[in-house]
């Protein structure tokens, strides 16, 4: 039986490596594989993997763990492969590049996540939170604070932080109004990822297009009024079915820890720096989020000398107001650790990143990449292309979509390049799973906003998803 099994084994991997059985030659220095039992291998291997992420909801299974398992698996075949015929090293030279431009990724998010990590543990959102309850808003006024601080606030955080916040705003304001909170949901969703795509800080897929210099910065800016128009349009219609009743949630106070507001521009000054770090000298984004980072953990120090001071000031402001909450408040405090918050990364979606980026530069690798661009762009219209990639994105990730079209790198105009960024942005809009507000959102809301509450509104967005592309083929002509 083992002799067998040996057998069928060596059958196999001569099956994969042969080059009889390939059928093709090297391409330059890399190997043609898109028609071989290797390439279709690998292909299996990474369409079961993505329909384990698209099944994350109901399996309880971690995004991150199918691709990164897939990914291995792809390179180990790819190892295999470019070492039976002593090109080892070219499979390892394209390896370490896509290592590389995921790790510029990687350590941008981190610094980025762990900003927002330590404004979220100085209680600066829930102040936020505090202050829209506080108002008095009728719930249509809620429908639209939300949604312009989605559009407004995830172009410098991220859009998932985003819309979780805005989210709890509407979940306390809306209370068991389920309408309310589910077109709510939507509202947010479409703001927050259209905030997303025009700038380079606001989604993943914005951040890969300028550390990969197909877009600059400044010309990011370009698709404000295109994303304004997708996120407005859909929001227009969508508030003629919220009541312009008083919200029932009842004030609430909360008080921002020390350090609160310079944490706010120690961020936005990392962000200055990363922007001239690229723009003026000419390297990765990455060394100024970085640096900054290290600025936040030199400030977490200063905190941390100064605790029991500014607790003191905190427990006599407290007691001269006789704030109550206030002061058991001041017994919970402990001191700004940035590590800890360098922790409570969404690590998950980072090394879900990791795993994305391998597969699909292991696919590319295979030859099945420069197969999608000439079917996409060599005979598709550049136009029609960028716009199947927006509705690809819908059902998803968007982060893949993106990555591979960049790893395409077709030749395309500086408008084209933008399009590109605003459909894979915007497009994720289309439905609850294209993005990972909606995703957060639907366990969030649990039960009131769900695929299927949000199907209903489609044809709503979508006219937005459409309207954006036409303002930009408008206001954008000349860099066609």
């Amino acid at each position: 039986m083992y002799q067998g099994l040996a057998a069928f084994g060596g059958s196999l991997l001569g099956l994969i490596v042969s080059p009889a059985v390939m059928a093709s030659e090297a391409a330059g220095e890399h190997l043609a594989l898109t028609h071989t039992f290797a390439g279709y291998l690998g292909v299996a291997i990474f369409v079961i993997a993505y329909a384990l992420v698209m099944s994350e909801e109901k399996l309880h299974l971690r995004k991150s763990k199918p691709v990164i398992i897939a990914a291995g698996i792809i390179w180990g075949i790819l190892g295999w492969v470019y070492t039976q015929h002593n090109m080892s090293e070219v499979a390892e030279a394209a390896f370490r590049s896509d290592l590389l431009e995921y790790a510029e990724l990687f350590l941008f998010l981190l610094a980025a996540m762990t900003y927002i990590n330590a404004m979220e543990e100085r209680k600066l959102f829930d102040a936020l939170r505090a202050w829209m309850v506080n108002k008095g808003f009728t719930l249509r006024q809620v429908f639209w604070i939300t949604g312009f601080l989605a559009f407004f606030i995830s172009p410098i955080a991220d859009n998932l932080t985003t819309a979780l916040l805005m989210c709890a705003v509407v979940m306390k304001m809306g209370a068991d109004n389920k309408k309310f909170i589910t077109v709510s949901c939507i509202n947010i969703v479409v703001g927050a990822n259209a905030g997303g795509a025009f700038s380079p800080f606001g989604d993943i897929t914005t951040l890969m297009v300028w550390q990969k210099g197909v877009v600059q910065f400044a010309q990011f800016f370009d698709l404000f009024i295109p994303s304004l128009v997708n996120f407005v349009l859909p929001a227009a219609i969508m508030s003629i079915f919220i009541s312009n009743s008083q919200s029932e949630a009842k004030a609430e106070v909360v008080h921002t820890k020390p350090g609160a507001k310079r944490i706010v521009v120690l961020f936005l000054l990392t962000i200055t720096m990363a922007v001239c770090a690229h723009s003026l000298l000419g390297l990765p984004p990455v060394l100024g989020m970085i640096t900054g980072l290290g600025l936040l953990q030199l400030f977490g120090f200063v905190l941390r000398k100064d605790f029991d001071k500014n607790i003191s000031k905190l427990r006599k402001k407290a007691a001269e107001a006789k704030d109550e909450k206030a002061l058991q408040e001041c017994d919970q405090f402990v001191p700004f650790d940035v590590f800890s918050r360098i922790a409570m990364a969404e690590w998950d979606t980072l090394l879900f990143f990791y795993g994305v980026v391998m597969c699909v530069g292991g696919l590319g690798l295979m030859g099945y990449l420069a197969m999608v661009s000439e079917a996409m762009y060599g005979h598709w219209d550049a136009t029609y292309a960028n716009v199947a990639v927006g509705l690809l994105s819908s059902i998803v990730d968007n982060i893949p979509v993106m990555f591979a079209v960049l790893t395409m790198n077709p030749d395309m105009a500086v408008g084209q390049w933008l399009l590109v960024t605003l459909t894979a942005g915007v497009g994720g809009s289309l439905l609850s799973i294209g993005s990972a507000a909606g995703v957060a959102l639907m366990g969030q809301a649990r039960g009131i906003y769900t695929f299927g509450a949000h199907l209903k509104w489609t044809p709503v967005v979508a006219l937005g998803y459409i309207a954006s592309i036409l303002v930009h083929y408008f206001l954008n002509n000349s860099l066609f």
